[in-house]
């Protein structure tokens, strides 16, 4: 019997969060010792964690909205922008509903019918079901990169 594809990518999905994954790096790890300052710290001109981590979530709710029969409404320009982080109980929340919202992604992501793959993703130019499951898979480990090579600068510069 062959493997429901959804389901695989799925599981794959929730690796990049929970571990598990061929990388050996994954998000409840990474962000489990970045306190709210670290993650709010800049350098270098570059996005402070919190940035990229709300970015990431972004797109990650913008699709599960998708899964779940809704439209496809955001933009890149907003992917960028998010509320400030004042302490250390805003950033736990935050990561507490960003744990949450990937594991309802990958539910509804698991449930997908298998034929929906192949089809558009809303249209022809967003490509398929297929290729944006991992086009968001392929997203979070390179702003999971980032965020690794942030942590080491900053922990290195303290």
């Amino acid at each position: 019997m062959q493997p429901h594809i959804p389901a695989q990518i799925a599981v794959h999905f929730q690796q990049v969060y929970h571990g598990g994954n061929w990388a050996s790096s994954h998000y409840k790890a990474v962000m489990a010792d970045i306190d709210w300052e670290m993650a709010n710290h800049t350098i270098a001109g570059c996005n402070s964690i919190a940035t990229l981590f709300f970015h990431t979530q972004y797109y990650i709710g913008i699709v599960l909205k998708v899964l779940q029969g809704g439209p496809l409404q955001g933009s890149d320009k907003e992917s960028f922008v998010h509320p400030p982080v004042h302490n250390e109980s805003e950033w736990e929340a935050y990561k507490t509903q960003a744990w949450q919202q990937a594991d309802a992604f990958a539910a509804a992501l698991a449930n997908l019918p298998e034929s929906h793959l192949w089809q558009d993703f809303i249209k022809p130019e967003y490509h398929s079901y297929y290729w944006q499951m991992h086009g968001l898979i392929e997203h979070l480990h390179y702003h999971l990169g980032q965020i690794v090579v942030l942590k080491k600068i900053l922990r290195h510069q303290a």
